[in-house]
C-alpha cells in the first residue's frame, strides 16, 4: 500500500529542518516542545520518577505501575533518538501504553547521551539498569516472571546490545526482547539494504540524515564495525531471548530490522517479524492514535504473553 494518508498529510505539512550543522540543545528543547501536558497523557496507577543505583553510576528512571497489585513482570524501556535525541518527557506516552496495554511495570531509563557523554556511557547505562532491575525486583514490586526489553529505533540497537552483553555475562533473567523499527546497523552505505534507496526521501526519515545524526554517537567512539554498536554484525545470535522486530514499509531502516530478525531465527532465537504497511519510521511514537498502528501495543502484549 502507499504511505498511509494521515501520515502524509503530517508529513507535508512538517517545516523545512534548519539549515547548518545539527545542534543537539536546539533539537532537543523542539521535542520536548511536543510533549503533551501531563493531564492529557494516559492515565495509570503510579508514575514515580526513581535512582537506579549501578555500576555504571546513578541513572535516572521513570517507573509506571500499570494497576494497584502486589507485583507485576517488569518490562525495561529505551527510548529513541539516535543516540543523542530523545528522553523520558519525549517517550513517556510510549511507556504509559506499554504498561497500560501489557500490563507490567515499566522502567524508562534515562541513560545518557552523546555527545556529551562518550561511547559506551550509555549502553553501560542501559545494561547497568536491567541488572539493578532484576537484583531490585522485591522493591520494585518484580514479580520474578517477566523481565522484557523494549526499544524504538536507536532503542531498539540498545536493546539488541543489551541482550547480547547480558547473554556473554551468562545473566539469563531477560525473557523478551522487543524492537521496533530498530537501527541495529551503523554503517549507511546505501548499497547494503534496498531500503535505504527505496525509502531515502519523503517519509520522514531520510536516508541522507542518518550519517549526520548518528555522527554524535559515531564521533564519540562508537565504532560501526563493532557488534555491540552495530548488532546485526554479531556473528552467533544464538541464545538470545525470544524477539519481536517490528518495522515500518516505508521506512530506510527497514530491511536492516528484517534481516536481523530473521537471522535471529536462523539461530534458533524464538522471533516474530511483523512489517507495519503504510506505516514509516517512528510510528510508534508519532502515530499510534491512528487505529491500525495502535494495535502495535496489542502485538507487544500478546508477544510478552508467551513463555
Amino acid at each position: 500500500m502507499t504511505l498511509h494518508a494521515r501520515i502524509a498529510e503530517v508529513l507535508r505539512d512538517l517545516p523545512a529542518p534548519p539549515e547548518g550543522p545539527l545542534d543537539p540543545v536546539a533539537m532537543r528543547a523542539g521535542e520536548e516542545a511536543q510533549v503533551p501536558a501531563p493531564e492529557a497523557r494516559t492515565p495509570l496507577h503510579s508514575v514515580e520518577d526513581l535512582t537506579a543505583h549501578t555500576p555504571a553510576g546513578e541513572v535516572p528512571v521513570r517507573v509506571y505501575t500499570p494497576t494497584e497489585a502486589d507485583s507485576h513482570g517488569l518490562l525495561v524501556y529505551l527510548h529513541g533518538g539516535a543516540f543523542f535525541l530523545g528522553s523520558l518527557e519525549t517517550h513517556d506516552g510510549v511507556a504509559r501504553s506499554l504498561a497500560a496495554r501489557t500490563g507490567l511495570k515499566v522502567v524508562s531509563v534515562d541513560f545518557r547521551r552523546a555527545p556529551e557523554s562518550a561511547y559506551p556511557a550509555g549502553l553501560q547505562d542501559c545494561y547497568g539498569v536491567v541488572r539493578w532491575a532484576a537484583e531490585q525486583g522485591a522493591d520494585l514490586g518484580w514479580d520474578g516472571t517477566t523481565l522484557a526489553l523494549a526499544g524504538d529505533s536507536s532503542g531498539g540497537n540498545l536493546v539488541a546490545a543489551v541482550t547480547a552483553m547480558a547473554h556473554d555475562d551468562g545473566f539469563d533473567r531477560i525473557s523478551h526482547q522487543v524492537l521496533y523499527y530498530p537501527s541495529v546497523d551503523l554503517d549507511f552505505d546505501v548499497d547494503r539494504y534496498a531500503s535505504l534507496r527505496e525509502n531515502a526521501e519523503g517519509y520522514g526519515l531520510e536516508t541522507a540524515g542518518l550519517k549526520p545524526f548518528n555522527a554524535f554517537y559515531v564521533d564519540s567512539g562508537a565504532d560501526p564495525a563493532d557488534p555491540l554498536v552495530s548488532p546485526i554484525k554479531r556473528e552467533d545470535l544464538s541464545g538470545l531471548p525470544p524477539a519481536l522486530v517490528v518495522t515500518a514499509e516505508y521506512d530506510p531502516l527497514r530491511d536492516e530490522g528484517e534481516l536481523y530478525g530473521h537471522r535471529l531465527g536462523e539461530a534458533g532465537v524464538d522471533t516474530t517479524v511483523s512489517r507495519y504497511a503504510g506505516a514509516n519510521h517512528g510510528f510508534v511514537v508519532n502515530f499510534t492514535w491512528i487505529p491500525e498502528y495502535d494495535r502495535v501495543f496489542d502485538e507487544t502484549a500478546e508477544f510478552l504473553k508467551r513463555s
